[in-house]
C-alpha cells in the first residue's frame, strides 16, 4: 500500500468514525478496528483486477503508402493503452495482464 493510499484511508476512517491513529494508539479496541479495517480495505483494493482493451493488431501496410501515416491511430491506441494501465496501477489497483 503506497503512503498517499494508506492516507486517504485514514482520512476515510476518521471521517466515519472520528477518531485516527493517534485515538487508536491509546485504546486497544480501537487499535484493533483500525487494523482491521485497514486490512479489509487494502484486500478489496488487491482483489479488483481491471481488464483493459486488447492491444491491436498492427495493421498492414497499404500497398500504395507515401509515408507511414496508416500507423498512427496504431500507435496512439498502444500509447492510450500504457497511459490508462499506469493510472490504473497509480490509484493501486492491478491491470489483467
Amino acid at each position: 500500500m503506497t503512503d498517499k493510499m494508506r492516507e486517504e484511508f485514514i482520512e476515510a476512517f476518521v471521517q466515519q468514525f472520528g477518531f485516527g491513529r493517534m485515538a487508536a494508539s491509546s485504546n486497544p479496541d480501537a487499535a484493533g478496528m483500525l487494523v482491521c479495517a485497514e486490512w479489509a480495505w487494502f484486500a478489496s483494493r488487491s482483489a479488483v483486477v481491471v481488464e483493459l482493451p486488447p492491444m491491436p493488431d498492427a495493421p498492414e501496410e497499404p500497398e500504395e503508402a507515401i509515408d507511414d501515416s496508416h500507423m498512427d491511430a496504431y500507435h496512439s491506441a498502444i500509447g492510450m493503452r500504457h497511459a490508462c494501465a499506469k493510472f490504473v496501477e497509480a490509484a493501486g489497483l492491478k491491470v489483467k495482464p
